[in-house]
């Protein structure tokens, strides 16, 4: 399910009369139970697939591989949204490798909910990798710069 629609409907039940509501489509099933005036549960329970189908899926994948923790200062994403380097398609983007940034500056934008979100460096230094793609959907915590 989309996360802009969950956060829609997690936002409607929260807001709303409603203390319980599910959905299923074709991706999962969405249940969303409201604790009480200020606390909303989502449990998403994806699809599930039959053993013959699931076994070999398994098996077959090979052990992740731990990434090294790049050097230097990460700038992390505040939030959920897509990632735009530039003010606008077509624009010149905010930063490059080997920019120098002041703590404030503006960095990227992270669309959320039809917002445009300014990020902001938060550390003075120079932009030696930019780890996420433009147009690229970020979660939250995701690393998106590092600065040294």
């Amino acid at each position: 399910m989309d996360l802009r629609k969950l956060k829609t409907l997690i936002d409607l039940v929260s807001e709303s009369n409603v203390s319980e509501l599910e959905i299923t489509e074709a991706e999962g099933k969405v249940r969303i139970v409201k604790g009480g005036p200020a606390m909303v549960h989502a449990v998403a329970q994806p699809q599930v697939l039959p053993a013959a189908v699931a076994a070999p899926a398994l098996a077959a994948a090979p052990a992740p591989a731990v990434p090294e923790a790049p050097a230097g200062h990460t700038v992390k994403s505040p939030m959920v949204g897509t990632f735009y380097r530039a003010s606008a398609p077509g624009a010149k983007s905010f930063v490059e490798v080997g920019a120098q940034v002041k703590e404030g500056d503006t960095i990227c934008i992270i669309e959320a909910m039809k917002i445009l979100n300014e990020i902001e460096a938060d550390k003075t230094g120079t932009v030696t990798q930019i780890l996420v793609e433009n147009g690229q959907a970020v979660e939250y915590g995701q690393p998106l710069f590092i600065i040294e």
